[in-house]
């Protein structure tokens, strides 16, 4: 592209960024159903933990209106090679997408193979970068280019609608965070002194973490006001001119950075640097991509189905008025049309609350579980990624998440009673079931199962530069007591 071409390029132009948020957002779909191929039949399959066939079973009571209130594909289909082929196909469509092939319609189905699996998924697909990729993915559809393929940028913008919409998403996604934990009334939040606890006691820390972790006070501090002004300030720069937009992209993606070195969230980070990257207008982009795009200028798309457009910009904006209600707190009687219309879209979680670590915890509670045949012997199931052995190092695993070691953080904040999944969970090793079995790093028991399995509780502590220098032991730990009762094999448990 020349630069007189350049000089011609709307204002208002996001077809360069546009262009790499498709790609991005293809990567990020590659990477979380590929993540799930290799852990949705421990977790959801015949023989898991919380099999999808008894979740969709138990709903086939509300007859026709099950395929709305539950939007999965699996209603036709719930085996586990089934469930599987989503997966995979959802594999092959991300790479298509990376690949600028038929970019809309594989959008549309991407938005479907996810949105199954959440709904089958339950408590391990109940995060908010799940539903951050359910709402992203639908308002991508709008954005994509009509064209059979589209592997250079193209010369036409998104409507300014969707694109103003994804913006609202970033605007909703970073501002809650900040507002969320400001109105906590945490005092470790208050104080500023919550990143003090927060690298040792967040689900699964990096190599960094115990670094940053050994920081003194005053500069958690110091990063605790910078984590607050980025997410209650930056996100209001996001409706100004460009060099303010600009702005807000480098802060926010800067802070998704810092997160991504210290935490493995999934690909919420990746995610929020997508929707960082339609801040940047098309005269940003193009000392950097202007090579790539055709010899015209860019211009915003005028498109003749404007109307529906604003339609999906009507209903986004009406939806979150129960999000943003949540967030100030306001307890609103709806008209009863409203109420209907929540109700009604609900399933699909076309708009979402987000805000992570309200309240800071403090501890670390980690639950070690163990088997034995005879009850005296007894052997513990190490885990992937989750704090086990002490001389076992943190480590990078973003974007893919292991959703059994996730869930095991939850666990450990309450109690048994108040997580059946768990003594599912137990029972399912109790059972010697092999895809459960997968999601762990050994098996204890390659010959029999165990006849008792308990679950340990302990408190681990990151340890200090003399500690780790004396032993190479990266973390401490203290036994606290049983988190549930021995369960014997035979024995019943509740679902």
């Amino acid at each position: 592209m020349s630069t007189a071409a350049m000089k011609l390029a709307s204002p208002d132009s996001y077809a360069l960024a546009s262009w790499l948020f498709l790609r991005l957002l293809g990567v990020i779909y590659f990477s979380a159903f590929l993540s799930l191929a290799f852990q949705l039949k421990g977790l959801v399959g015949r023989q898991g933990i919380l099999p999808a066939v008894e979740f969709l079973a138990a709903r086939r009571r509300f007859g026709a209106r099950r395929f709305w209130r539950v939007p999965t594909l699996c209603w036709f289909n719930s085996s586990d090679p089934f469930m599987l082929g989503i997966c995979w196909t959802g594999v092959v469509l991300a790479a298509c997408l990376v690949a600028g092939l038929f970019p809309m319609a594989i959008l549309i189905l991407l938005w479907l193979a996810y949105l199954s699996l959440f709904s089958i998924g339950r408590i391990f697909l109940g995060y908010q970068w799940d539903i951050l990729l359910l709402e992203t993915g639908f308002l991508a559809i709008f954005a994509a280019p009509t064209d059979l393929s589209c592997w250079c940028p193209p010369a036409v913008s998104p409507p300014p609608i969707i694109i103003w919409l994804l913006w609202w998403l970033l605007f909703r996604l970073m501002f809650s965070s900040g507002v969320v934990k400001f109105r906590s009334a945490d005092e470790h939040w208050r104080r500023l002194t919550a990143l003090a606890f927060h690298y040792e006691t967040q689900p699964l820390p990096t190599p960094v973490a115990w670094h940053a972790h050994q920081l003194p006070i005053g500069w958690h501090r110091l990063s605790a006001t910078v984590m607050f002004a980025i997410e209650l300030l930056a996100p209001w720069l996001i409706f100004g001119p460009p060099p303010l937009k600009y702005t807000a992209a480098g802060l926010i993606v800067l802070l998704m950075i810092l997160i991504q070195l210290t935490g493995n969230y999934c690909f919420f980070n990746l995610l929020a640097i997508a929707l960082s990257l339609l801040l940047l207008d098309d005269r940003a982009l193009f000392p950097i991509f202007g090579g790539l795009v055709p010899a015209r200028a860019l211009v915003a798309r005028i498109e003749p189905t404007q109307w529906f457009q604003a339609g999906v910009g009507i209903l986004v904006l009406a939806l979150s008025l129960v999000p943003l209600a949540r967030l100030a707190r306001l307890e609103i009687s709806w008209p009863r049309p409203l109420e209907s219309l929540f109700d009604f879209f609900e399933p699909f979680h076309l708009v979402n609350s987000y805000g992570l670590f309200s309240v800071m915890t403090t501890e670390r509670p980690e639950i070690i579980v163990e088997g034995s045949q005879d009850g005296v012997l007894w052997l513990p199931y190490e885990f992937k990624w989750k704090p086990g052995d002490p001389w076992h190092a943190p480590r990078f695993i973003a974007p893919h998440q292991p959703r059994l070691d996730w869930q095991m953080w939850f666990a450990a904040l309450g109690f048994a009673d108040g997580n059946p999944w768990f003594l599912r969970f137990l029972k399912t090793l109790q059972q010697g079931s092999p895809s459960v079995l997968s999601l762990l790093k050994e098996n204890p028991f390659p010959n029999r199962p165990p006849r008792f399995i308990r679950a340990v509780m302990y408190r681990y502590r990151f340890t200090n530069f003399t500690q780790r220098r004396k032993d190479g032991s990266w973390w401490s730990r203290e036994k606290r007591g049983l988190y549930c009762p021995v369960l014997e094999a035979g024995e019943p448990t509740n679902r």
